[in-house]
């Protein structure tokens, strides 16, 4: 496999923080199971923020941004047992991914680390 897109985002955890009392910006950002776990969390604004983070860079792994129907609630974050992020590949990111780079075959990799003040993303996207 070869690396074909790399993403990273940076977020002021201080604007998630803001955004995240609208109720809208949480149900137009976040999927039904990422707001359901978050109300087992003590810190929701660094949760909130680092799947932002996230989800920014996946779609600059890919090299699309949020266009062509692709947007927030497509793309979601699951940790394993030991707090390891991956993404959770729905049918549409993979027709998306077959549809551009003509495979089948990819994996994402996936880093997060969330402060205080921000949270970063870091993707790598391979083929």
């Amino acid at each position: 496999m070869k690396v074909v897109g790399l993403g990273v985002d940076i977020v002021d955890n201080k604007r998630i923080a803001k955004s995240i009392k609208n109720n809208l910006f949480l149900k137009r950002i976040y999927t039904n199971k990422e707001i359901l776990f978050s109300k087992k969390l003590k810190n929701k604004t660094v949760f909130f923020a680092n799947r932002f983070a996230a989800k920014e860079a996946f779609v600059k792994s890919l090299g699309t941004g949020f266009r062509k129907n692709l947007n927030f609630k497509d793309i979601s974050i699951k940790n394993n047992k030991l707090g390891k992020p991956s993404f959770l590949i729905t049918k549409k990111i993979k027709k998306l991914i077959k549809k551009k780079f003509k495979t089948n075959s990819f994996n994402f990799f996936l880093s997060i680390s969330g402060e205080k003040n921000y949270s970063v993303a870091f993707v790598i996207f391979q083929k």
